[in-house]
């Protein structure tokens, strides 16, 4: 008996849901693919940024004003393959490191308090948040002598710029945060009758962890860039990045001053990824 063409059991019948989902998964890249996918871009722009800065170089720079931007292999080989120079290096980036660190937690200390409190109380919001405002919007640089003649041009003068200049994104977001809670949400607490710290507690920190991370991660970059800022100016205390960029430049030693300034740059996204895995493990599958 012969069936005709139209004719289907059920083991040939097709769902067009499982075809479609098939279809998808199909087309989904593999782990490796992923990692290509993340991996590939920035290396061929680096490639690509590699490539230029050896043509202005060589190509459009006289010899006698290359230190200006010196070629690339000749910074590799003198800031990483002289031992000399990547120990300074080295160690002026543990120094920035440290002290860009310590800035950090007490600004991220700060910043959380102020934010609270500006959470409870609508007069303390009103009342501070214009001045924080205003510290954000007035150039570090103009800062940094005042602070230097206060506390004198010593470590801790340092460690109160990173303060400065990574304070104001942890507030703002940390406020943001503390404030995308729903009314709903805060109604089920009071239904339960939860005090303000419960309801700190188990509802408004957890649910600003997200914006807190985002907080952290711009200011993490900004401490660094203020530790070298301070370093760079006030020329005191323990060498960091600041101070050998400030030596270099005065020497103009153009291969090392790129070097130093590849170092800075490291550092600053080592403290991002950082605060970046950090974000994850302590969101969870929460979305940022």
């Amino acid at each position: 008996m012969s069936l005709s063409p139209y004719a289907f059991d059920e083991e040939t019948t097709i769902d067009p849901e499982q075809a479609q989902r098939d279809d998808v998964a199909g087309r989904t890249p593999t782990r490796g693919g992923r990692v290509a996918m993340r991996v590939l871009p920035p290396l061929l722009l680096l490639v690509v940024a590699a490539g230029l800065w050896e043509l202005v170089s060589y190509v459009f720079l006289d010899p006698s004003r290359r230190f200006l931007l010196p070629p690339l292999q000749q910074v590799l080989q003198q800031s990483f393959l002289v031992g000399a120079n990547l120990s300074s290096l080295a160690g002026a980036f543990g120094v920035t490191a440290e002290l860009a660190l310590v800035g950090l937690v007490i600004a991220m200390a700060l910043g959380i308090s102020i934010a609270i409190f500006m959470r409870q109380s609508l007069f303390i919001e009103r009342g501070l948040y214009p001045y924080l405002v205003l510290l954000q919007t007035v150039p570090i640089l103009a800062l940094v002598p005042l602070i230097g003649f206060w506390l004198g041009f010593s470590t801790t003068a340092r460690i109160v710029v990173c303060i400065l200049i990574a304070l104001f994104p942890i507030i703002a977001n940390t406020t943001l945060g503390l404030n995308a809670t729903t009314t709903a949400q805060l109604d089920l607490f009071r239904l339960h009758r939860a005090g303000r710290g419960r309801v700190l507690r188990k509802l408004l920190l957890p649910a600003a962890l997200p914006a807190m991370f985002t907080g952290f991660r711009i200011s993490a970059g900004l401490s660094v860039v203020g530790e070298i800022v301070g370093g760079f100016f006030f020329q005191r205390g323990p060498t960091d990045l600041g101070i050998l960029i400030n030596s270099y430049v005065d020497v103009l030693n153009g291969p090392l001053l790129f070097g130093a300034i590849i170092f800075s740059a490291l550092l600053g996204v080592i403290v991002f990824w950082a605060f970046t895995a950090l974000a994850k493990v302590a969101c969870g599958a929460w979305k940022e």
